[in-house]
This record gives structure tokens, C-alpha cells and sequence, in this order.
């Protein structure tokens, strides 16, 4: 009826090579932003790839070693936008020395200056140095828009004030949780002057020091200012910024430095657009009221420093219908849960952190499978749940699988202070879970021995088909299991392991099951005093890294009371089109075949 139908693979190739002007696929690759589907599209043909190169305005480089700067230069030149991570995330929990590596230098070197339209960085778990930044600002100076420094170290103020002084431009500096060498508050004064379109603006969880004075300057000449999280600062000395802050929505950082003393707070007042609110540290039961006025508009609420007890977060949460994110020590308990459950019908993030070692708030609060059921009925809303739970059944997770459709993130950790846990191992509430929830893309279960047989490990690889990252501490009973888990993960692209019992036999066998595996960190497992067994993982573009627990460190504690980070081995597998890197440390073994 209209012609010959023309054969797919004609199709394709009219397509792809002279059917649709240029211009047009430019338009329509401008609406690709997924990189998965623009790197499906790249692979085409070549005109596809070519539009790809240069149409991409951002891309996210997972690991620094895994390409090199000058090769992503040449693939993408017109970049506006680069995020690079470094170290591994079991970093953030101090299990990674410092001199593990990381480095910005080469990347700022090989990429600040010819890439000609890049606006923002974005830097996670970097060694960044003053030198660093200060090449960065004479090559993207005038048109940085956006710098994040996410818990990046090795730099001190002088380069935020130089970057207050050049960046007259800039609109986000972020340096939340930075270890930061600390020279003077001057850098602010200098942001302050310098800058009048500043829309955000964190360096909480940093030790800096800064004065109200300059904060209040920068509320004056920044008018866009609408986020302020900073390191802890008294709330009293911040009235006067509160009052001059008329367009901010979100703030953390403010301390209650004087515990029961309220009328030294009474005169302060938030701004009437806020409605994300943090920090609040050591802030108490009498302190609470001030939040009352604003507390049916807050969208976002981190109690997570403050004196709460579970009876007061359950009097504070019932007055906050509209919360979307929800970020709490388990202090709030299965009681306060359940008031979240009641209350919070909008919530989508919900994280529950573990609480200081303090026996009163285990004997009040803690969370089991009771709390998280009633949130999963409650909040059907949820995307991203992360607990520290005390106890947790089969039922719980089941019930989260039934209810919460629309998660995309779950991560839990079940404590190990309890003698005895209801209901382990909990196979079949994985697999309820992993089978409910379609859309998870990220997963974390850090469990005790016995809290997931072979049985559920399997389950896990089997309905985690669409999962990409994914944790797992204290599962499995042998080398089975985690071969018959590989066997299901086709999709699967970062896996960290932890306190396993397999081999490296196995976890070798495992890795070349995973057809998508980018990258593999385990530490504690039964580890060789070579680690020779990695090698049956060898293959083109595959870097083997091996750190062996070291005797010195076997009976020596860390300040927090936990094992030194080298009492047990390490590996850090990562595929990599750069080779092998050359700033490993001297005590990091690199793999590799005769």
C-alpha cells in the first residue's frame, strides 16, 4: 500500500548516515541527557559518534584512573561541565590511608585551559592542592560558574580566597565536608565584596571559622543567595544575616552553643521562603519552638545533631506534614517512625544514621522491622531509604517491597549490639524486595554472619537485573554463593564487598561473571599473603590492586576505638583505558600476569 517497506537494515544506515540533516541531530542529541543512551547512540556509526563528541556538555568520569585526561579532551572538546571521583567510597569511613592517591593536579594540568567552554567542576574525594585551584582559576577564572570541592583535602583558605577575588562569576561553591586548611576568614570577606550572583553556598562539616559580619555582607550584595550551609556557628550571632537573607530557602550549620538557654534565641527569626533546615546542632527540647512557626512548610529537616530524644522528635515530626527528605540519628526510634509514617504522606528520602554509643538513647530509641514497616505503609512516596537498624524480619523488607514502588536507593545496616536478632537469615525478604521494587538502581545490606545464606545471596543476582551499585558486608557462607549471585548480576557496574568469607579463587571467578563490572573494592576476605589468586581475573584493560594486611597494625586502634584500616587485605579491581597508574603508594601492590 505505500511502496516497498524498506528493509531495517537500509533503514538504519539512511538513518544514521544522510537521511536527517546535522542540524537536526544535534537538536535531538541535545535531549539525550541519560549517558547510557548517549552512549548507545555514540555506537551507531561515526557520524553519530562525532555528533556525541561534540554535542556532550557534561559527563561524570567515575573513577580518575580509569581513563586518561587527554583522552577524554580529544573525545570531548566542548565540554561545560566535568564531575571526576577519586578515592573509594570506603574512604568517607576512614578506611583508606591518605596517601592512597587521587590527585587532581593532572587533570586540572591536561584539561583546565583547552577545554574552552567549561562552567562548572566537580571534584568527590580528591587530593586537591592551593596550586590545583589557582591553575584552575587562571584558565577558568571569568566563566567558572560552578566549583565543588566534595570531601576533597590538601588545600587550605588561601585558594578560597583567590577564588573569591577571580570567580566574580560564580554561582556554587561547595566544599561540604573538605578537610581544609583553615588561614583566616578573609576568603569570605573577599566572596562577599566580589560576588553579587552567588546562589549557593556550603562549606558545612568543615572546621573554618568565618565572621556573622561577612555572612551578613554577602546576604546584602548577594540578593540570589538562596542555600547557606556552614560550619558551626552560634545562632545568636546570625540575626542579623537571617533577617537580611529575605530570598534563602535553605540553611544548616546554626548551633545552639548555650543548651537550656532559649531567650538568648528568641530573637531569632528564619527567612519566610526557608524550607530546607539542618545542623541545629546540641539544639534541645527547649529550643525545639523555634521551628513551630515555619514547620508545616519545611520540605527538608536534618536532626542528625541535635539533643532530640524520641519523644521530642515525635512531637516535632507530627508538625511537619509536608517533609519530602527526612535525615535523623535512630535516636527517633520505632515511636518516632511511626509519627513519620502518620504524618509525612510526601516524604522520598528518609535516612536513619547511627547514633553516638550512649546507652540512654539505646534504651529509648533504636530502629527495628517495627519503625520501617510502619514508613513503608505510611510514605509511599519513598525513592531513597538508608537506616542503621537494631533489629529487622523478613516481613519488614517484604512489606517495603509491597508498598514503596517508587525506590530507587536502599541501603541497610543492621547493628551488631543486639544479641539477638527475630528473624536471619532473611533470603525470602531480599527477594520480596529486590522483586517489588523494579526501579532500584543502587542497593547496600550490610548484615552479621548469618544474616543472608548462598540461597539469598543467589537471590540478590537473580532480581537485581537493573541494580548498578551495590554494597554488600557479612553474606553468603561460601564460594557458591557469590558465583551463583555473579552469575545473575548482568547489569551490575560497582560492587564493594565487605567482611566476606570467600576466596580469592572465587571472588577472581565471580568478576569474570559480571559482564558490566567497571570496578570492585573488597576488603576482609581470605586473602593470600600475595594475593596471587586475583590473577585468574586478568583481561585487557583490567587493573588489579593489592593492598595485604599489614602484622604491625593487627593489635594497634584508631582514635574512634575501631581496627587499623590495614589489619586486613584489600583489593581494588577497576577497568581502565590508561594502564596502570603511576602514583601508586609503596605499600599498594599492583597485579598483573609474567
Amino acid at each position: 500500500m505505500g511502496g516497498e517497506v524498506p528493509e531495517p537494515r537500509r533503514l538504519s544506515r539512511a538513518l544514521s548516515l544522510g537521511g536527517v540533516p546535522e542540524e537536526a541531530l544535534h537538536l535531538v542529541f541535545g535531549y539525550v541527557d541519560d549517558p547510557r543512551d548517549r552512549e548507545a547512540a555514540s555506537l551507531v556509526c561515526r557520524r553519530w559518534h562525532r555528533i556525541d563528541a561534540l554535542s556532550r556538555k557534561h559527563v561524570t568520569v567515575g573513577f580518575c584512573y580509569a581513563v586518561e585526561p587527554a583522552r577524554l579532551l580529544a573525545r570531548f572538546p566542548r565540554l561545560e561541565s566535568l564531575t571526576l571521583k577519586g578515592r573509594p567510597r570506603a574512604a568517607m569511613y576512614g578506611l583508606i590511608p591518605e596517601d592512597w592517591g587521587a590527585y587532581a593536579a593532572p587533570w586540572v594540568a591536561q584539561l583546565a585551559a583547552p577545554l574552552e567552554c567549561l562552567k562548572a567542576v566537580h571534584l568527590r574525594r580528591m587530593a586537591v592542592t592551593d596550586e590545583d585551584i589557582a591553575e584552575l582559576v587562571r584558565a577558568r577564572g571569568r566563566m567558572l560558574q560552578v566549583l565543588k570541592l566534595d570531601k576533597c583535602s590538601g588545600f587550605s583558605t588561601d585558594a578560597l580566597r583567590l577564588v573569591a577575588r577571580s570567580c566574580r562569576s560564580l554561582r556554587t561553591l561547595f566544599l561540604e565536608e573538605c578537610i581544609i586548611d583553615d588561614k583566616g576568614s578573609e576568603w569570605l570577606h573577599e566572596l562577599a565584596v566580589n560576588n553579587s550572583v552567588l546562589v549557593t553556598l556550603n562549606f558545612y562539616m568543615t572546621d573554618l571559622r568565618v565572621e556573622p559580619s561577612d555572612l551578613e555582607l554577602l546576604a546584602k550584595n548577594c540578593k540570589s543567595l538562596i542555600s547557606l550551609k556552614m560550619s558551626d556557628c552560634d545562632l545568636s550571632d546570625l540575626i542579623g544575616f537571617l533577617q537580611t537573607s529575605k530570598a534563602l530557602q535553605e540553611f544548616a550549620g546554626g548551633a545552639f552553643s548555650e543548651v537550656g538557654e532559649y531567650t538568648k534565641y528568641e530573637k531569632v527569626k528564619f527567612p519566610p521562603r526557608l524550607c530546607f533546615l539542618g545542623g541545629l546542632t546540641f539544639m534541645g527540647k527547649n529550643e525545639m519552638p523555634i521551628i513551630f512557626p515555619f514547620s508545616a512548610t519545611l520540605k527538608k529537616l536534618d536532626l542528625q545533631y541535635t539533643l532530640l530524644t524520641t519523644e521530642d522528635h515525635c512531637q516535632l515530626i507530627g508538625k511537619c506534614p509536608n517533609l519530602q527528605v527526612l535525615e535523623v540519628r535512630n535516636v527517633i526510634g520505632d515511636r518516632g517512625l511511626e509519627v513519620v509514617g502518620d504524618t509525612c504522606k510526601k516524604l522520598r528520602r528518609l535516612r536513619i544514621e547511627r547514633g553516638a554509643d550512649d546507652p540512654d538513647q539505646e534504651e529509648q530509641g533504636g530502629v527495628s522491622q517495627l519503625g520501617l514497616t510502619a514508613v513503608a505503609v505510611g510514605c509511599r512516596e519513598l525513592e531513597y531509604i538508608a537506616a542503621y537498624v537494631s533489629d529487622i524480619t523478613n516481613g519488614a523488607l517484604e512489606s517495603i517491597g509491597t508498598f514503596c514502588k517508587n525506590l530507587y536507593d536502599f541501603r541497610l545496616v543492621l547493628l551488631d549490639k543486639q544479641r539477638e536478632v527475630t528473624d536471619l537469615p532473611l533470603d525470602n525478604g531480599v527477594r520480596a524486595l529486590l522483586r517489588n521494587c523494579t526501579k532500584l538502581r543502587r542497593f547496600a545490606l550490610y548484615l552479621r554472619p548469618g544474616g543472608l545464606s548462598d540461597v539469598g545471596l543467589e537471590y540478590i543476582g537473580r532480581y537485581s537485573g537493573n541494580i548498578q551499585y551495590m554494597l554488600l558486608g557479612n553474606v553468603g557462607e561460601s564460594d557458591n554463593g557469590l558465583i551463583q549471585f555473579a552469575m545473575g548480576c548482568t547489569n551490575l557496574r560497582k560492587l564493594e564487598l565487605r567482611s566476606c568469607c570467600f576466596s580469592e579463587q572465587a571472588l577472581a571467578v565471580a568478576v569474570l561473571q559480571m559482564p558490566s563490572l567497571r570496578y570492585i573494592w573488597v576488603q576482609g576476605y581470605r586473602a593470600s599473603p600475595t594475593g596471587s589468586g586475583l590473577l585468574l581475573m586478568a583481561r585487557p584493560f583490567w587493573n588489579i590492586e593489592f593492598a595485604p594486611p599489614s602484622p604491625e597494625s593487627i593489635y594497634r586502634m584508631m582514635t574512634d576505638g575501631q581496627p587499623c584500616v590495614d589489619t586486613q587485605a584489600q583489593v581494588l579491581a577497576y577497568y581502565s583505558l590508561a594502564g596502570r597508574r603511576p602514583d601508586c603508594p609503596q605499600w599498594l601492590v599492583t597485579l598483573h600476569p609474567a
